[in-house]
């Protein structure tokens, strides 16, 4: 340890007396130097981290040892830390004298999801949920990357002082993949006991861009979501005498076919929209006509009055399909909205400035013009909403080498999506990149004067 940081702090004296070169921003800053010194913590420091991550994924909520992991890594750096914000939720500020107090969040749960991407460090973990049954664990969406990252953002920082003025508030995140943790974080005190950020930032690793490319828009960034579980009441009966009861493997069936209505034939035809049944469970036996269907749904918007409509219209035809059906006025239908995230923007004005900085200092080719690619959601929103008033720029590093998509279009393996058992990112360059994005921003917006 000691000599990586003794390495560090000469790369760190070095930047200072650097002369400006292709890649110097308006500041003086070296950021081919500060490219250098990312990829050395990585191979000395980094890369056994990230694999220790992966292997001991934990579910949302649950994160108990991840965030130990995270705070004593931020302590080790330098970082005052306070530890069971928002649950497991790790808080670590770092003051370097007057300046703008920047946000800057990663988040650190899995999913449970049996690994089966082949690689050595692969996943084994398994770990008991909320609900208390027992899961295949797995980081399906790469917040491994997310907390590797934030770890190697916050030693370069510490180690750059010199570089910049004012407060980084690092945020390590619980249940992103529940939409709930963001939340959560807040409703402690997230922000009277910390301060409220003048910015707020964060990333993303992404399957589906190339390894070496960030992208971020200057608007709408990701959907909105909401998890909505139906419960279908029926009359219980034999098999073999279905007019003896109701049916709510039947009537839960009509449900998921009307559903498909919404998207098709109310919303605006240029208004994007999902809605997808993502589960469906009912009965016990081939002969026993069951008392109970149960519909998970996810729902995605990429606006508030679309996202207020296909919930209300879930609810119209959910309920309406039981009694047509014949199902009794003390039986109804029931709707539970149990999750949900606002649509996520970036700040304009902030998007603009940051991609400029991209560009600059990551170098011209090494940013993409952002094109929604699907209706991912992002708890994100909860720290930048409208009632925060703190302007936020959330942007995507490319996960995937080029040469998996040039194969892909040969014939070859698909580029697992997220959330798959296959799901796996390069993560050299998706930590290094996300570290050197999140630190130019830094630098940019909290100059040393």
């Amino acid at each position: 340890m000691y000599a990586i940081r003794t390495a560090a702090t000469a790369i760190a004296l070095a930047l200072a007396s650097a002369p400006t070169t292709v890649l110097a921003d308006d500041h003086g800053v070296d950021h081919a130097a500060i490219k250098t010194a990312v990829e050395a913590d990585y191979e000395n420091y980094l890369a056994p981290l990230f694999v220790h991550f992966h292997e001991n994924p934990e579910l949302s909520f649950l994160e108990n040892e991840t965030a130990a992991r995270m705070a004593q890594e931020l302590r080790d750096a330098g970082v005052e830390v306070t530890e069971g914000v928002g649950g497991t939720g790790v808080v670590g500020m770092l003051e370097n004298g007057e300046g703008p107090l920047i946000l800057m969040r990663a988040d650190m749960d899995g999913l449970p999801v049996l690994e089966k991407s082949g690689l050595d460090y692969a996943s084994t973990a398994t770990q008991v949920g909320q609900d208390g049954k027992e899961y295949p664990v797995m980081h399906a969406c790469g917040h491994d990357v997310h907390i590797t990252s934030l770890v190697g953002t916050a030693r370069r920082l510490v180690e750059m002082k010199d570089a910049w003025s004012g407060t980084i508030m690092f945020i390590v995140q619980p249940a992103e993949e529940r939409v709930g943790g963001a939340k959560a974080m807040l409703e402690d005190g997230l922000y009277e006991r910390f301060g409220t950020p003048d910015y707020a930032l964060a990333f993303h690793v992404a399957s589906v861009l190339p390894t070496g490319k960030v992208s971020a828009a200057e608007g709408i960034q990701y959907s909105s979501a909401d998890s909505v579980d139906i419960k279908v009441p029926g009359i219980g009966a034999h098999g073999a005498s279905p007019h003896a009861g109701r049916d709510p493997v039947y009537i839960a069936s009509q449900i998921v076919t009307a559903l498909q209505s919404i998207v098709s034939r109310e919303v605006q035809p240029l208004q994007p929209a999902v809605i997808t049944v993502g589960s469906f469970h009912s009965g016990s036996k081939h002969n026993i006509i069951s008392d109970l269907a149960e519909l998970q749904l996810t729902v995605r918007a990429n606006d508030e009055k679309v996202r207020a409509q296909l919930l209300e219209s879930i609810k119209r035809i959910a309920v309406n399909t039981g009694k047509a059906h014949g199902l009794p006025d003390d039986m109804p239908v029931e709707v539970i909205v149990s999750e949900g995230t606002p649509v996520t923007y970036n700040d304009v004005a902030l998007a603009k400035r940051l991609n400029g900085v991209m560009k600059r200092d990551l170098g011209e080719d090494s940013f993409l013009e952002f094109r929604q690619q699907g209706m991912g959601a992002e708890d994100f929103s909860y720290f930048v909403a409208e009632d925060m008033g703190v302007p936020g720029y959330y942007f995507a590093v490319g996960g995937t080498p080029q040469e998996a998509f040039d194969a892909a279009e040969n014939g070859g393996p698909a580029v697992p999506s997220h959330h798959s058992p296959l799901f796996k990112v390069a993560p050299r360059p998706s930590v290094t990149l996300g570290t050197r994005a999140m630190i130019a921003a830094v630098l940019d917006l909290a100059p040393k004067s």
